[in-house]
């Protein structure tokens, strides 16, 4: 990333007496390892070309972690405080200003094999993302590069973001061979999902029965491993996983959520043969530049995990009748009558159609050495020296433009209750359920909440119940068309319970009969086993939560996904927003029907990078990819005022993009960290 204080590519360490820096000689593979430093795994070594001087500058990486340092003070006589006052300025200079005298990259060093099996090193060239880059200058810059490399080496070019991928569409590939960043990265060994750090027992699993088998077995000091875990994995200390899945899964929603270590390792299955280590107890670190498994050679003293302590208040859930509403009719502060997810959508419709939220806070904090980024947003969003008042309006005018909120009617947690209270063979479940969370009985919590589920799916709703549900549906959407009905609980997308895929929806509902299915269906999940057991943990009491339901027309999606706000693999990146997405609905990508297409974009610069292709063999269109940067910052301005007074905290929004080419928004809820 440009900028002295975010550099994508730095390793910051402390300035080592002796500076090996070298300029204007040709690169051996010995001098590369003596100046590179290591980044996930890889070597790299950062290079400037100073096309006034006709030479370049090969940075000694443990001196110089970031290009605009070197420049400013070992080249141009700038001292750092001057190039503080001026940085914005400056990284425009070097990254995006089309005539620049220095063009800034990065060297790295990888292996493969070639077609006959045999490893083959060689060298990528590529840029920051934020750079701007036109294919004169990248065919420039790789030859150049190119004529000072061990003709040993192959060379290839790296695009750094769609924009240059574009512009290198019209250079030959003889001339410029390139690889595409899901081409270099796309099946490497090992890949972090959600950083941190567990001492536990590796459990290794090779499918979902043998896991299914053993469940019963597992506990909070076990570290799962598996091909692909299934969205009701338990709560445990780490998760492994050894096929790709994407950061924005289920299961690393609930990694994150629960703070504990995820990753992909491809090699795992060479890793346990060799140390032994299915069973064993294992230290298991997830950073961003490194994954390991460390055996230990006797069970540690284990202190209970944080969670064991942890106890979630519920703001006390409002029972007494309520109507059932249009979702636009919702605010915020009514989720303690209908839930979270049906009071974020109402405060969706209230941002959009008033006009009059400020979503401009992410940018007005402070990021040093910057005092803001107020005028980043603006060059986003096409402005010139805006007021404040104009940045303002022009923002909440762009996600008005951008996206759409769904319509819909929601129902409040009274109905459920009504419906609850007018079985006596469901209360008396109920209270069987309650006495066995009391007591701690866990032999029997599984078969009791199994029962009253079953009660909840096959009791009839009290005719007054049924009529309030369906007689406020317009008659078409009484007798045809297809509804979705959706989950929105008071327990879930709290601080420290995401409650990801813990509860259920229903998107194919078709009729009346269907749609009460349907809602005593999503009713039915609050009392699943799991969702039982995930509650009682966390210490959030079954008296305190309910059940409201979202009903809505089922609308065709050409694209759809999932967006998060933040880079979830990079905490410290403020730049970067994540998404997911596949032909169709959302589901597909949060269930883990299939890999989706991954991308990032830069909400600050601008740009964006494929990431990975997932089961697909082409990313999307440039056009399609431009609507995304556009919903990526319109993610990234909700941000402001879904997340305050904390804009940082970052948002996961599921959204699709109808057959009309319009994008909904289908759900926003806070993103654990």
């Amino acid at each position: 990333m440009s900028g002295r204080a975010t550099d994508q590519f730095a390793t910051v360490a402390p300035e080592p007496a002796t500076d090996r820096t070298v300029v204007g000689e040709n690169l051996s593979l010995p001098l590369f390892r003596t100046l590179s430093g290591v980044l996930s795994g890889h070597p790299y070594l950062k290079v400037v070309v100073d096309r006034a001087e006709g030479t370049w500058h090969l940075l000694d990486t443990a001196a110089h972690p970031f290009h605009v340092n070197y420049i400013a003070t070992h080249v141009l006589g700038m001292d750092l405080a001057e190039l503080d006052t001026a940085l914005d300025e400056f990284n425009a200079s070097v990254y995006m200003d089309p005539e620049r005298r220095f063009l800034l990259g990065v060297l790295s060093l990888h292996t493969d094999e070639d077609p006959e099996g045999r490893e083959r090193t060689f060298l990528v060239l590529e840029t920051t993302e934020a750079d701007t880059m036109h294919g004169g200058l990248l065919e420039f810059f790789f030859t150049f590069v190119r004529e000072r490399v061990d003709g040993r080496l192959p060379l290839l070019l790296k695009p750094a973001n769609h924009g240059q991928e574009e512009e290198l569409t019209a250079v030959s590939e003889q001339r410029v061979p390139r690889i595409l960043s899901h081409e270099l990265f796309g099946t490497r060994t090992r890949t972090p999902l959600n950083p941190g750090e567990a001492t536990g027992r590796l459990r290794c699993f090779r499918s979902v029965e043998e896991y299914e088998a053993a469940v019963d077995g597992l506990g909070w000091s076990d570290i799962v491993a598996m091909p692909s875990l299934p969205d009701n994995v338990e709560r445990v200390a780490g998760l492994i996983n050894t096929e790709p899945i994407t950061p924005l899964s289920h299961t690393n929603v609930l990694a994150s959520g629960w703070d504990i270590p995820n990753a992909i390792l491809r090699d795992l299955e060479q890793l346990v043969e060799k140390d032994g280590l299915d069973g064993a107890w294992v230290r298991y670190r997830v950073r961003e530049d490194e994954i390991t498994l460390e055996r230990l050679d006797q069970a540690p003293e284990l202190r209970a995990p944080a969670w064991h302590q942890q106890r979630i208040r519920l703001e006390p859930p409002l029972l007494e009748d309520a109507p059932v509403l249009s979702l636009y009719r919702l605010r915020s502060a009514d989720r303690d009558r209908y839930g979270t997810k049906a009071a974020n959508l109402g405060e969706l419709h209230q941002v959009l159609d008033s006009r009059t939220a400020d979503l401009t806070g992410f940018y007005g904090r402070p990021r040093p050495p910057r005092e803001d980024l107020y005028g980043h947003l603006a060059a986003r969003l096409g402005l010139r020296t805006p007021s404040a008042a104009e940045l303002r309006a022009a923002a909440v005018s762009f996600v008005a433009d951008t996206v759409e909120a769904p319509e819909g009617i929601a129902l409040p947690f009274s109905l459920q209750h009504r419906f609850l209270t007018s079985s006596p063979a469901l209360q008396q479940g109920i209270g069987k359920l309650k006495m066995a969370l009391e007591l701690d009985a866990t032999d029997v919590l599984d078969s009791l909440c199994l029962h009253v589920q079953h009660l909840i799916r096959h009791t009839p709703i009290p005719e007054s119940v049924a009529r309030e549900i369906t007689c406020v549906l317009p008659a078409p959407l009484a007798t045809r068309g297809r509804l979705v009905v959706r989950s929105s609980s008071n327990a879930e997308d709290l601080p420290g319970f995401s409650a990801a895929g813990l509860y259920d929806s229903v998107t194919t509902v078709r009729g009346t009969d269907e749609l009460l299915d349907a809602v005593r269906r999503v009713w039915a999940s609050l009392l699943s086993p799991r969702s039982v057991r995930l509650r009682q943990q966390a210490g959030i009491s079954l008296d305190d939560t309910y059940m409201g339901v979202i009903i809505q027309v089922y609308v065709p999606a050409a694209l759809g996904g999932v967006l998060v706000t933040c880079n979830p693999t990079r905490r410290q990146d403020f730049r970067n927003v994540y998404l997911n997405c596949s032909p169709g609905s959302p589901e597909q990508v949060v269930e883990g029907a299939v890999l989706p297409q991954q991308y990032c974009y830069n909400t600050v610069e601008g740009g964006g990078r494929t990431v990975d292709l997932g089961s697909w063999s082409e990313g999307l269109s440039a056009g399609t990819r431009a609507r995304l940067a556009d919903l990526s910052l319109t993610g990234r301005l909700l941000q402001s005022h879904f997340s305050a007074p904390e804009v940082d905290a970052p948002l996961d929004i599921e959204w699709l993009l109808t057959d009309q080419d319009d994008f909904r928004l289908v759900q926003i809820r806070p993103y654990a960290l």
